[in-house]
C-alpha cells in the first residue's frame, strides 16, 4: 500500500515523527557534505580546472559567501512562501548546482556553480531546521531533535572529508560533485513523500529585497578585495574601489535595516539577549575555522606528499576531536560556567594553532599534525556549541529562529572574509619565500604564517571573552541548564 503523507496542519504519529525527521536530517547532512568535501580535494581541482591560487580560495569561499549571505533571506522565505516548498526549491537547485559544478570546464564556470551550490544551502539549512523544529514542539522531544541535528552537522563534516579523499582518488574530482548532486536529488525526493507540506506565514510581511542584495554586494566586494590583493597588491585602483565600495554598501545596509519595517535583521534582536557579543565572537571563530580546512589538506598533499585519501582518513582524528568536544560542552559548562568554558576552548584552539605554526617542510604527519589536530577539535566544538547558545540567550521566541540564522551568517561570512584575508597572507609570504628557498620550504613558510595569525586571533577572542560576556542571572542560568539537559544530556 502507498503510505499517505501527513496533510497540512496534522501532527504525525511517533514512528511517522521519526520517518520525517531522518529526511529533514538528511537534508542537513547534505549541505555539510557539501562544505567539507571540497578540502581534500583542492590541489586536484585546482589543476583540473585550470585554477591559480586565488581562484582555488574562490572554490571554497563562492559556496560560503552565499550560503552565508543569503541564509537569512532563505529563512525568510521559506517563512513567507511555505518551508517545504522552500527545502525543495533549495534541495534541487543545490543538485542542480552540484551536476554542473562537477561538469565545469572552466574556472569560472566551476566557482560560479559552487555559488548557486551556496545559494541551494541557504535555502536548504533553515527551512530543515524550521520544519524539524516544528515536527518537535515540546521541550523533550524538540531537544531530542536538536540532538539528532548536532550529530548529524558533526557525521556531515568527518564524512565529508573522508568521502571526498576515497571519491578523488578513485575518480576524480569531478566524481565529488557528481556524489554530492545524486545525494540531493534523492534527498528531495524523500521530502516530497514523507514531510508534511505545512503552511506559509501570511504575517511574515514583505521581502527585504533591498537590504539582502546591498549585504550581499558589500560582502562580495570585501571578500574580492582581499582576495585578489594578494596577487595584484593593496594600492591595486580595483582593489581599493572594491573595499571602498564593500564599506559604503554596509554602511547602506545598516539604514536599509533601520529604516524599513520589515528588516532581514530587525535592530531588536540586539536589544535581548546578548544576541551581539555571540555573533561577533562567533565571527571571530568562524574566520579561523574555514581556513583551518583549507590549509591542512594543502599542507598535507602539496608539502608531506600525502594521497587525497590518506589525507582524508588524516583529518578524523580532527573530526573525532570536534564530535567528542560536541559531547563534553554542556557538563564543563556546568562545571566553570559560560565564560572560563569559552575562554579555555578558545585558548585550548590557540595551542593547536600555535603548534601548526611550527610545521616544516621535512616534517611528518605524527609529529606535526596529530597533535595539534586533537587540541584544535576539541577547542573549536566546545566554543562553537556555547556561543551558538550564547547568540540565542534571551531571546524571544518569535525570534528565535531568526537568531539561529543569524550566527550560522556570521560564522560562513566570518570564515568567508578569514579565509581571504590568511589566504592573502600565506601566499604573500611563500612569494617572499620562494626567492630564497624551494618550492615546498617557501609554502610551508605561508601554511606556518597563516597558522601563527590564527593562533594570535584566537588568543585574542579569548582574552576578550571575560570583558564582553556578562554573568548570566540566576532564572536565565538555570533555564538554560534546563535547556542543555534537554539537548545533550
Amino acid at each position: 500500500m502507498k503510505p499517505q503523507r501527513p496533510r497540512s496542519g496534522q501532527t504525525p504519529s511517533p514512528p511517522r515523527r521519526a520517518v520525517v525527521l531522518t529526511a529533514l536530517a538528511a537534508a542537513q547532512f547534505t549541505v555539510m557534505l557539501a562544505t567539507s568535501i571540497v578540502n581534500v580535494a583542492l590541489p586536484q581541482i585546482r589543476a583540473g580546472a585550470g585554477l591559480s591560487e586565488g581562484g582555488t580560495t574562490w572554490v571554497v569561499n563562492a559556496y560560503g559567501l552565499a550560503f552565508g549571505a543569503l541564509l537569512l533571506a532563505g529563512g525568510r522565505a521559506a517563512d513567507m512562501l511555505g518551508r517545504r516548498r522552500v527545502l525543495i526549491l533549495g534541495l534541487l537547485v543545490f543538485a542542480g548546482a552540484s551536476l554542473a559544478a562537477g561538469s565545469a570546464s572552466s574556472a569560472g564556470a566551476l566557482i560560479a556553480a559552487r555559488a548557486l551550490q551556496g545559494l541551494g544551502a541557504a535555502a536548504i539549512a533553515p527551512a530543515a531546521l524550521a520544519l524539524a523544529m516544528e515536527l518537535s514542539p515540546s521541550g523533550a522531544e524538540r531537544g531530542r531533535a536538536l540532538a539528532v541535528w548536532g550529530a548529524v552537522s558533526g557525521a556531515g563534516g568527518a564524512g565529508g572529508v573522508l568521502l571526498g579523499g576515497v571519491l578523488t582518488q578513485a575518480w576524480g574530482w569531478s566524481s565529488i560533485f557528481f556524489c554530492v548532486a545524486i545525494g540531493s536529488a534523492l534527498v528531495a525526493v524523500a521530502v516530497v513523500l514523507v514531510v508534511p507540506a505545512g503552511t506559509a506565514d501570511r504575517e511574515a510581511g514583505k521581502f527585504d529585497l533591498l537590504g539582502t542584495a546591498a549585504i550581499t554586494l558589500a560582502l562580495t566586494g570585501l571578500v574580492w578585495g582581499l582576495t585578489t590583493a594578494r596577487s595584484a597588491g593593496w594600492t591595486n585602483g580595483p582593489v581599493l574601489y572594491a573595499l571602498a565600495a564593500s564599506a559604503v554598501l554596509l554602511a547602506v545596509f545598516v539604514r536599509i535595516e533601520l529604516r524599513t519595517p520589515n528588516a532581514l535583521i530587525p535592530p531588536r534582536l540586539f536589544a535581548t539577549g546578548r544576541v551581539g557579543v555571540g555573533n561577533l565572537l562567533m565571527a571571530l571563530l568562524g574566520s579561523i575555522w574555514i581556513a583551518l580546512f583549507f590549509f591542512l589538506p594543502l599542507y598535507q598533499q602539496q608539502v608531506l606528499g600525502a594521497s587525497p585519501l590518506i589525507t582524508g582518513a588524516g583529518q578524523l582524528p580532527l573530526a573525532a576531536a570536534n564530535m567528542l568536544g560536541s559531547a563534553l560542552a554542556p557538563r564543563i559548562r556546568r562545571r566553570l560556567g559560560t565564560t572560563a568554558t569559552v575562554t579555555g576552548a578558545m585558548l585550548t584552539e590557540a595551542a593547536g594553532l600555535l603548534w601548526l605554526s611550527r610545521i616544516s617542510a621535512g616534517g611528518s604527519y605524527l609529529a606535526d599534525i596529530l597533535g595539534p589536530s586533537i587540541l584544535v577539535g576539541l577547542g573549536l566544538s566546545i566554543a562553537f556549541v556555547h556561543l551558538t547558545s550564547l547568540a540565542v540567550e534571551g531571546v524571544p521566541p518569535r525570534d528565535a529562529g531568526l537568531a539561529g540564522g543569524l550566527v550560522n551568517t556570521t560564522r560562513q561570512v566570518g570564515g568567508a572574509v578569514g579565509l581571504a584575508a590568511l589566504a592573502t597572507l600565506a601566499g604573500s609570504v611563500t612569494a617572499h619565500a620562494a626567492t630564497h628557498e624551494s618550492h615546498l620550504q617557501a609554502l610551508t613558510a605561508g601554511y606556518r604564517a597563516a597558522f601563527a595569525v590564527s593562533a594570535a586571533v584566537m588568543a585574542a577572542t579569548a582574552l576578550l571573552v571575560p570583558l564582553l560576556i556578562r554573568p548570566l542571572t540566576e532564572p536565565l542560568l538555570n533555564h538554560h541548564i534546563h535547556i542543555q539537559k534537554e539537548v545533550l544530556p
